[in-house]
């Protein structure tokens, strides 16, 4: 879940409710870093990629064509050897690199990228995913679609998504994020698990966030209606908390 810099509270909650390896450029052309305090990582409304707390933190470039590249990183809380003979004793580590291209047109905005996800002690892990939205004020519909095969999905994958934020007095933000699944069900040979559904709800996320005084952080709540996974498996609702701050280098 990466968070971008320089984000109004509806903003902020609209990106923070997208749970787990969503990108969000800069909101201004430049060199930005960001860092989050956050009680779990959930990914994608259903699976814990850390049920302890997660510290996450990245750093962007974009310029004023539109193009974007940046690096984001999270502690997890699991390892996975596929060969099982010499099981990793320490907990794996997510590093997510990315570039693409934002823009707006006639007030519709849109962005297009690449994500290429790179795992330390965590195997058959390192995908490549490709990135498509559209926003229009505060509302945004977009997908994910994965182009190679590994541990967590079959390419052809592609992750739904939708949304939309507003303002609440007292400088308050109120996010609603929905997400869905569409599934590639011709199970690739590392995946980790055989898949029965075509499709599922994965998550609807409920998120207020606010401005920590004037020190340029900001505080979330997220209640995350949880789906269930390509098995069909259920998942129980849960609720994530953190503190963010964005910052230009």
């Amino acid at each position: 879940m990466k968070l971008s810099r320089k984000l109004t509270p509806v903003a902020l909650a609209t990106t923070l409710a997208l749970s787990g390896l969503a990108v969000s450029t800069p909101a201004v052309a430049g060199l930005s870093g960001n860092i989050g305090v956050h009680s779990k990582y959930l990914l994608r409304g259903i699976f814990e990629e850390n049920a302890g707390t997660a510290v996450q933190g990245g750093i962007d470039y974009s310029d004023d064509s539109g193009f974007y590249v940046g690096y984001w990183g999270s502690n997890l809380g699991y390892t996975y050897d596929a060969t099982g003979t010499s099981p990793y004793t320490s907990t794996g580590f997510e590093n997510d690199f990315y570039a693409g291209f934002a823009g707006e047109a006639d007030g519709i905005g849109y962005d297009i990228g690449l994500i290429q996800y790179m795992y330390v002690s965590v195997d058959d892990s390192d995908l490549t995913e490709l990135t498509a939205s559209v926003s229009m004020g505060d509302g945004y519909v977009g997908m994910q679609y994965l182009l190679t095969d590994g541990w967590w999905g079959n390419a052809g994958d592609i992750y739904w998504k939708a949304g939309y934020g507003f303002a609440l007095p007292k400088e308050v933000g109120l996010a609603f994020d929905l997400g869905y699944y569409t599934y590639n069900d011709d199970d690739n040979s590392e995946l980790g698990g055989a898949t029965t559904s075509t499709s599922g709800f994965r998550h609807l996320n409920i998120t207020l966030s606010h401005a920590v005084g004037t020190t340029g952080a900001e505080a979330y709540l997220q209640y995350t209606v949880a789906g269930e996974d390509r098995t069909g498996a259920d998942y129980d609702d849960t609720i994530v908390m953190g503190l963010t701050y964005g910052f230009d280098l």
